[in-house]
Parts: structure tokens; sequence; C-alpha cells
């Protein structure tokens, strides 16, 4: 078992920053925790790590209760969001900081820091202090120092935010390697539903403090179970279009866009009544242009090569985004039917919950 979370809670006064949050993350896996501003996701990090102590609840790492161990004694490492480098120490003397400050032997301290060295390729950029290195240089001084530790889970709390979107992209691909190359349980934080996608194995959506769905990346993506998590998962978001059930037939349901004589079909295998408000969700690379469908006047197409994207209006002044691949042909200005697939029509009540 890796981590373990039972009923963990967490207020501030009267304030429920996390609410009955139960999770297990297996053995080696790498788990995100996403979600907007708020959401208390940090703070879930930092009580896992220690940092910030549970108003109830129980945590389990490696099948040890420790939920009143001291951070020192937990066995995990954390990565910041601030490099927290001394300026003063080279690279190898930040990383080894932290066995020298366990008394470990000198041979021990010198074997562990070259490995860590020679996975995150900073060999050459031992003798040097932080000041000479780039961002993303000392993001890797920084995971480097939580590597020598060997740690059972790694802890990193937004660590890319502040680089910027090239060394973003450059540092997800070294962090995936990393966790390959160590096979350790990590967990990671942060607000970009992207990181989360591209980095996770086991993605947990957080809002208010309450986990909405837990699962693979192309699980949530594909079948969300709110229409939170919907429009969380996904760039661009899923476009939502208020309708009506006008008719059903077996577990074929026809949906009256509101104010509209368009409709659009899905598939409800549950109980949905005739008559019920409800709310239709549609992937933007799922519209299909072309023949019968709702009109939208396409108001900015961006042409990006391999793929497009069409920004429209509908006749009501909802906003629409559309994704189209290897298509050349301006839209622009042009009035263009959509239709889709009923497999690729998600609905949901009018409390966001997804009808199936």
């Amino acid at each position: 078992m890796g981590v373990r979370l039972t009923n963990v809670a967490k207020t501030f006064g009267s304030f429920h920053a996390l609410r009955d949050v139960s999770m297990e993350i297996p053995t080696g896996s790498f788990a995100v925790f996403v979600g907007p501003s708020g959401c208390g996701k940090s703070t879930l990090l930092r009580m896992i790590a220690g940092l910030e102590e549970t108003s109830g609840g129980e945590i389990v790492i490696d099948d040890r209760d420790v939920t009143a161990v001291e951070p020192a004694e937990r066995q995990v490492a954390m990565v910041f969001q601030n490099y927290a480098l001394y300026p003063h120490l080279s690279v190898f003397e930040n990383m080894a900081f932290s066995l020298r400050l366990a008394r470990r032997p000198k041979e021990e301290v010198n074997r562990r820091v070259q490995e860590a060295a020679r996975i995150l390729q900073l060999g050459e950029h031992l003798p040097k202090k932080p000041s000479q290195l780039s961002g993303g240089q000392r993001q890797r001084v920084a995971i480097g120092r939580a590597i020598v530790r060997q740690p059972k889970v790694f802890l990193f709390d937004e660590p890319l935010s502040n680089l910027d979107a090239e060394l973003r992209v450059q540092m997800r691909l070294e962090l995936t390697r990393l966790h390959r190359q160590l096979g350790a349980t990590m967990i990671y934080v942060t607000h970009d539903q992207v990181e989360a996608m591209t980095l996770a194995d086991l993605i947990f959506v957080l809002k208010g403090g309450v986990v909405q769905q837990a699962g693979a990346p192309l699980a949530l993506y594909d079948d969300p179970d709110n229409r939170f998590v919907a429009g969380f998962i996904g760039s661009p978001s899923m476009n939502f279009l208020p309708t009506v059930i006008a008719a059903r037939e077996g577990h074929r349901v026809t949906l009256q866009l509101e104010g509209s004589e368009h409709a659009f079909t899905a598939d409800l295998s549950g109980q949905a009544a005739v008559g019920q408000a409800v709310e239709i969700g549609v992937r933007p690379e799922h519209f299909r242009i072309g023949g019968a469908g709702l009109p939208v006047q396409v108001e900015v197409a961006e042409e990006l090569g391999d793929v497009s994207y069409l920004y429209a209006r509908t006749a009501s002044g909802r906003e629409i985004v559309v994704q189209r691949q290897g298509s050349r042909d301006r839209l622009d200005g042009q009035t263009v039917q959509l239709s889709a697939e009923p497999r690729h029509v998600l609905v949901f009540d009018g409390e966001g919950r997804r009808l199936r």
C-alpha cells in the first residue's frame, strides 16, 4: 500500500477546507490532486506531509498510521513551488544538506548525491551556485534534494508554476521519466488540468474540499460523473447547452434545445422524465459540421496547422467551441450546422449530476 486516507477532514474555525476525504494511492503510482484555487488540494498534500494537523480521519503511509507522526518521521519528501535553495551553497551542498544534517557518512552522502545528479542530468552543475542555473535546472536541484532522502512518497506542490510555458512542457517530460526510473509513489498538486492529464496515472478532482471524482485521466475525460468534472477536465473545455427532454423511445432520448427548434439525441438507460429540464455536454472534437443540425455563426477561426478551433455562437448568444482536424477551409463569419452522435452527448440534471 502506498498512501491511504480515510475520512480525512480539515477545519479552520467554522470553515471546512476538507470534508471526509477518503482515497487509496497504490505504491508506485503517480497521483495528481487537481482543482480550482481554494478547493483544498494543497491543504490535503500538507496534511499527508504532516505540515498541517488533521481535524479528523486517518492517514496511512506504507501500512503505517502516520496521522499523529512528526513530518520528519513520515518518510516523505516535499518539493515546493519555491525552490528554496541556499544561494551561498553549491548544487552539491544543497542536495547534500539534509543528509549532512542527519549525520550520514561522507561516502554515503557523496554516493547519493552523485546518483541523484546522474538521474537528473546535473553532474556538470554540482560545483555551481543556484544563481548560475536556469529555472528548470534549479527545480531539478530541488527534486534532487528530495531524491537523496530516499523517501517512500514524493510530494509536489505546484512545482512548475514559476516556469515559462516551454520549460513547463520540458519539466513535465522529465518528471514522467523520473517517475518511471524511480518507480516511487508520487503525489502532485496542480490547478492545471493539462499537467494532471499528462502526468498522472490517477487523478483526484477536488472542489470545495470534496473529491468529485477519481480515476485514470482518460476515464475522467470520457466518462465524467458530474458537470464540474466534465467542464474542468479537457482543453478547450466541454460545451454545455440547456435542453428539455422532449421524447423518449427505449434508451434513446430527444433533447430539445431551449428556445430553439433544433434537438440532439442521447442514450440514457436510467430514469429521465419527458419534460425534464437538463443540460447537455459535447466536447469540441465531437461536433460534426454539415447536414441538418444546430446553426451557429463562426466568429473566430484559429488555424493551427494540424488542428483548428472555431469559436461560434448560437442564435441565443451561447458560445460554442468546435475542434477540427486537418481542415484548411476558412469559416470566419459563416453559419454552419452542428450535430453530434448520441454516444458523445452527455446529459446532466439541474444539480449537475450526470444522467446515464
